[in-house]
């Protein structure tokens, strides 16, 4: 469908008001802290009309709310969402609650809180009760399940990699359709019900039930996604909306191989740009520099060894060489975040030099089952929100076409994300598809990272078009959002939108506080 019905969020609503009222009113609950609990799958319970917030650490509360399922049907079965909210440091001067999606799909919003409140606190300049959830059919709130057990996921996954030949490929194909089937199966009609328009509708209900008039929302990664969905959604109820990280929500909701060519667009001229300051760094700096080569020649020359024969990883254990696909998958991380760019390309120094123990370990952590799992979710969310044009008897076009969008990441996030929904047995019943033009009545702060390898920059500069109404914020840096390469212009600026709803000029650029491989960033390892 292309549009979202509000009407049993408001009927929800109007149930709720009193008991909110009643909720606010109280005085917060004393520290301490209680045990999380297994999550609850779809149920039968009532939909809840307040939020009984449990100590559960330092300026910690956690808490469990049922909603319905289906919310086109109020009074059918639910789901039990876990809560968490870090009280604001400053409540006398209090202004409201800020809303907080991490991303994903499928981080935790609880586990995000619970590690970083504080930080998160200083966002809001301690004005704010920071609240956040595990969304629908991720880590506590009724996660999607393809296995039944440790063992199966354990059995399943066994010896399974990123597939790089004809042979691996065909085989991976196999690999993801039996998943999908296992995944509807185990799963069920919960996955027709886990779209991000479905999560929009969460949000919108806790937003109710905290108290808030309008809400204040900050949204990083695929949370800029659920942000914009909101806010075309329900743009009269937005009073500040912070996306860090922008996705295209054109691109990403017209098919699964749209999206995926959409968040591997800029991956490969950020990698690019890692080994171009490598070189202008110069070896005290950067371990891949200062010799004839430079060190987009080297790594080139890395990837087609491993091509022809893997590189012996004897550090890891169990021992085991790294190839072509297990040394894409070791550059996913590091990408992101380039205060490691340095110990990076001391790895890839290492491989040169017949050891990528250290490769081979950034790469495996994505192949044990917890690994396949996070990535399912992730899949299993935006197959509910736009299904793949294509179905797996097509692989060779279209990771054929991810390719030459990025050789580095193309077939990587393909098989994670492309490949499950080209097979996924069912779609989102609720998903929104556009428009994305609506007008809120304060402005949308958008915060573009121009060398992002995972949401590109002109991700950023499409939304600020399509936005009725929002400002965009240049971070000249690097990494996948802005924080991770801190910048005291962007701090000043997200704290005077959040907080005054003070937007920058148009047109503002915010440099970091230092450049990747820089004096303060320590020189090369092993140098």
């Amino acid at each position: 469908m292309t549009s979202s019905r509000s009407n049993p969020v408001d009927l929800l609503v109007r149930r709720a008001s009193a008991a909110v009222l009643a909720l606010v009113l109280l005085p917060a609950l004393p520290a301490g802290a209680t045990s999380d609990v297994p999550a609850p799958v779809p149920g039968h319970g009532s939909v809840g009309t307040s939020i009984a917030w449990k100590s559960c650490g330092e300026r910690l509360q956690c808490a469990r709310i049922r909603v319905p399922m289906d919310w086109d049907r109020p009074r059918g079965r639910t789901i039990s969402l876990k809560l968490v909210r870090h009280a604001a440091s400053r409540p006398e001067q209090r202004i409201g609650t800020m809303f907080i999606n991490p991303g994903g799909p499928g981080q935790s919003g609880v586990g995000f809180v619970k590690g970083g409140g504080d930080g998160l606190d200083a966002w809001g300049d301690g004005r704010f009760d920071v609240v956040s959830w595990d969304p629908r059919g991720t880590n506590a709130s009724a996660p999607v399940r393809c296995f039944r057990s440790e063992a199966a996921a354990a059995k399943f996954w066994d010896g399974v990699s990123i597939p790089t030949t004809r042979s691996q490929s065909g085989s991976f194909r196999g690999t993801a359709a039996a998943l999908a089937r296992r995944c509807g199966k185990v799963s069920g009609r919960l996955l027709a019900h886990i779209s991000t328009a479905d999560t929009a509708r969460d949000l919108e209900y806790l937003r109710t039930l905290v108290g808030d008039r309008r809400l204040t929302y900050v949204g990083l990664s695929y949370g800029t996604l659920l942000g914009q969905t909101y806010a075309n959604m329900y743009p009269r109820k937005v009073r500040a909306m912070l996306l860090d990280g922008l996705v295209d929500p054109v691109r990403y909701s017209r098919s699964a191989e749209a999206r995926v060519a959409a968040s591997v667009a800029g991956t490969d001229r950020v990698f690019e740009k890692f080994l171009a300051l490598c070189g202008d760094a110069g070896p005290d700096r950067c371990a891949l520099a200062g010799h004839v080569r430079t060190p987009e020649q080297r790594v080139h020359r890395l990837f087609q060894r491993v091509r022809r024969s893997p590189v012996p990883a004897p550090g890891v254990s169990p021992p085991g060489p790294l190839d072509e696909g297990d040394l894409m998958l070791s550059q996913f991380e590091p990408l992101r975040d380039p205060s490691v760019w340095a110990q990076n390309a001391a790895s890839l120094r290492e491989a040169l030099r017949g050891d990528a123990s250290e490769l081979e370990a950034g790469a495996r952590k994505f192949l044990t089952p917890p690994g396949w799992a996070g990535v399912t979710t992730s899949a299993a969310v935006s197959c509910a929100d736009a299904p793949a044009a294509k179905g797996l008897a097509k692989w060779r076009s279209v990771l054929g076409r991810l390719k030459r969008e990025s050789l580095l990441q193309g077939r990587v996030q393909g098989w994670w994300l492309w490949a499950p929904c080209a097979a996924w047995p069912t779609r989102g019943q609720d998903a929104y598809r556009g428009p994305w033009s609506a007008s809120t009545e304060n402005p949308i702060l958008l915060i573009g990272t121009r060398y992002d390898p995972n949401t590109a920059y002109r991700n950023a500069v499409r939304a600020q078009r399509l936005l009725g109404n929002a400002v965009l914020l240049t971070h000249e840096g690097y990494g996948h959002l802005s924080f991770q390469d801190p910048s005291a212009c962007v701090e000043r600026a997200r704290v005077a939108y959040l907080v005054d709803l003070t937007t920058p000029p148009p047109g503002t650029v915010c440099m970091p506080d230092q450049v990747p491989f820089g004096p303060g960033t320590g020189s090369a390892p092993g140098h």
